[in-house]
């Protein structure tokens, strides 16, 4: 298992006895949906876990629930013999942004406080945006992203006395033994190819094989273009798009700066500005 430094915080706020309900926001494939799972299950006698987009590509069960007792009524369909009392069941509302009308319906959840409750979804930037009622006072949102290079290194065995060192010497402006040095130096490359996605990271430390770990990467950035041109407006597809596939090029110059003449020739701002907007509430 990855270890993620979002779990102390996801089990803080499920064991604080808070009525607000954790939103966990995070692009694609970066561990949120495994990581409360998992502490799901093991603080939580009762554990209901339910996936939205698999839903809405299914029974549709949760397309037009619009009140607390419509909600029960459809998860005690799945797991009625789970759903006890707030101290022992935690209901898991996985990719929420299927259906924006749940995401009003967290705060009359919330109010009603007869579970436990957390929530996650991707794109949620542009899903709040389009949401009308957005329960800000009921919900507590947190950012996940893929695995920083300590996470990276806790994966590939570098275990918390020796990262101890590395925050000494730095703290203190001392040399780092040679043979730590020469070892971080490998990690800090190895991290730069193969970043922080779960599934990439798992694949190198299994394989070692980078064939595998590129296969990976490429298939996550074909699913985040997928996402793009599904959930945006037909007339904004091909900006998107478009911007996306530029972002190599921005990297890949000295100037950090955005440059809309990268997106395509004779590109503004003032047709693509919106677009990069939206990509970057997306990510």
């Amino acid at each position: 298992m990855l270890y993620r430094k979002i779990e102390r915080t996801i089990e803080q706020h499920l064991m604080s006895g808070s009525n607000k309900i954790l939103l966990v926001d995070g692009a694609r494939q970066i561990g949120k949906t495994y990581i409360i799972r998992y502490v799901g299950n093991k603080l939580f006698e009762n554990y209901i876990e339910i996936n939205m987009i698999e839903d809405s590509l299914g029974n549709r069960l949760f397309e037009k629930v619009r009140t607390v007792e419509d909600f029960y009524l459809q998860v005690s369909m799945l797991a009625g013999d789970k759903m006890q009392k707030k101290e022992n069941t935690l209901i898991f509302i996985d990719e929420i942004q299927a259906y924006p009308h749940l995401l009003t319906l967290l705060k009359f959840l919330s109010q009603d406080n007869r579970f436990t409750y957390i929530a996650s979804g991707s794109l949620l930037g542009v899903t709040l945006s389009q949401t009308t009622s957005i329960p800000m006072g009921s919900i507590q949102k947190i950012q996940m992203y893929p695995l920083d290079f300590e996470e990276f290194l806790w994966a590939n065995g570098i275990e918390p006395p020796l990262t101890s060192i590395l925050e000494n010497c730095l703290s203190e402006e001392k040399p780092v033994p040679d043979a730590l040095h020469h070892r971080m130096r490998q990690l800090l490359l190895q991290y730069a190819v193969v970043g922080g996605m779960p599934d990439a990271v798992n694949a190198f430390i299994n394989t070692h094989r980078l064939d595998r770990v590129l296969q990976i990467q490429r298939d996550i950035v074909r699913s985040y273009k997928d996402d793009m041109i599904k959930y945006a407006d037909k007339k904004d597809k091909s900006c998107i798009t478009e911007c996306f596939e530029s972002i190599p090029r921005q990297l890949a110059k000295e100037n950090k700066k955005f440059q809309y003449s990268l997106v395509k020739k004779g590109a503004t701002s003032s047709k693509y500005a919106g677009s990069l907007q939206w990509i970057e509430e997306a990510g």
